[in-house]
């Protein structure tokens, strides 16, 4: 390889994942270049985030200790009004529309890597890198030698182009070995720093405060599926499909199972196994297929219609204007409109869509 394609620009987010992926493409003989890009946050007291969980000044200053110390160079984008439009903004008119939005995957898709690249493109670097746990193999995005940690769901957005000039050094290490790495590097710090649940951009105990000042409060009622009254709702935007916590109602525990958008209702059952709950046909729209083939009859493929779930076996059927129709072996629990679902054949991830319905 030439000496100007070993440079690679490597995103930093100041954890693990990100800086030991920067110190194994510097042991495989790359140039590393490290970037951290700024994002924003809600700009409120009542966010318990005073800053973005990417790219807080103290992710930053790891991020810069370690390229300091790996002898790489660092550099900090700031992206906070992108982020603003193109990733809370796309939370939030989801979330207006009544459905579930899925935010990291959007970021990966419209800002993430379309930056790396702008920035790689800019300095004449052909390969960017990150920290996430996928392999790839000419132009196809592969599922991580780690199941567990596998991150190709959040992924799937990305076109073959991309894939071609993206490494992800981590693709075939463990967490476990990722730790392990670190410890012997000297980078035994990373132990001690919590990995956070909440969203990037808005602490979770902090949601409600955030939906109630940036949609507003629209209470109505919480019904059985025969339409008894329950109790009240605040706004049909708190919710998901499958959500139990925060219905505040006796004789529990409550699922959500839907939304009745014109009369204001919030559906719900006390059954677990509630056939209402579960789904085996799902439309999906906005498809993108990795390879841009998309298929001209069905196919047998395995799906996920969120990222915390297995995959399920299910036939893919093309339909009009880049939409599919999913028909699963087995119900699906918890199908969320608005949510991605995402295709794969064996370990090789072939894309996804927008859920309808």
């Amino acid at each position: 390889m030439e000496k100007d394609n070993k440079k690679v620009v490597v995103g930093l987010s100041g954890g693990v994942d990100s800086s030991v992926s920067l110190l194994l493409l510097k042991k495989q003989g790359y140039q590393p270049i490290g970037l951290s890009l700024k994002y924003t946050s809600w700009q409120d007291k009542r966010n318990l985030l005073k800053e973005n969980i990417c790219c807080s000044q103290e992710s930053f200053a790891i991020a810069k200790k370690i390229c300091q110390k790996l002898k790489a160079p660092y550099h900090i984008v700031d992206q906070k009004l992108d982020f603003k439009e193109k990733v809370m903004g796309y939370f939030l008119s989801v979330l207006k529309d009544k459905k579930t939005p899925n935010p990291c995957l959007i970021c990966n898709h419209s800002v993430k890597f379309n930056k790396l690249f702008d920035f790689a493109k800019k300095h004449n670097i052909k390969y960017v890198a990150t920290g996430h746990y996928a392999r790839t193999e000419n132009g196809q995005l592969l599922k991580a030698k780690d199941k567990e940690k596998d991150q190709s769901y959040f992924l799937a957005l990305l076109t073959k182009k991309q894939l071609k000039n993206i490494i992800f050094p981590l693709g075939n290490y463990t967490k476990a070995q990722v730790y392990q790495i670190a410890e012997k590097q000297g980078f035994d710090f990373f132990k001690k720093i919590k990995q956070s649940q909440d969203l990037c951009f808005v602490a979770q105990k902090s949601m409600p405060a955030y939906l109630a000042k940036e949609i507003g409060l629209e209470p109505g009622q919480i019904v059985d599926k025969k339409g008894k009254i329950l109790g009240k709702h605040q706004g049909l935007h708190f919710y998901t499909i499958g959500q139990r916590k925060g219905l505040n109602l006796p004789q529990g525990p409550w699922y959500v199972i839907g939304f009745d958008k014109k009369k204001n209702h919030l559906i719900v059952t006390n059954k677990e196994d509630d056939k209402n709950l579960f789904k085996q046909t799902v439309f999906v729209s906005e498809v993108h297929f990795i390879s841009d083939k998309i298929p001209v009859k069905m196919v047998k493929v395995k799906a996920k219609t969120r990222f915390n779930q297995e995959l399920s076996s299910a036939n893919l059927y093309p339909l009009k204007n880049d939409q599919v129709k999913l028909i699963f072996d087995k119900p699906q629990k918890a199908v969320a409109p608005g949510q991605w679902a995402v295709f794969y054949d064996k370990d090789i991830c072939l894309g996804g869509g927008v859920i309808d319905k």
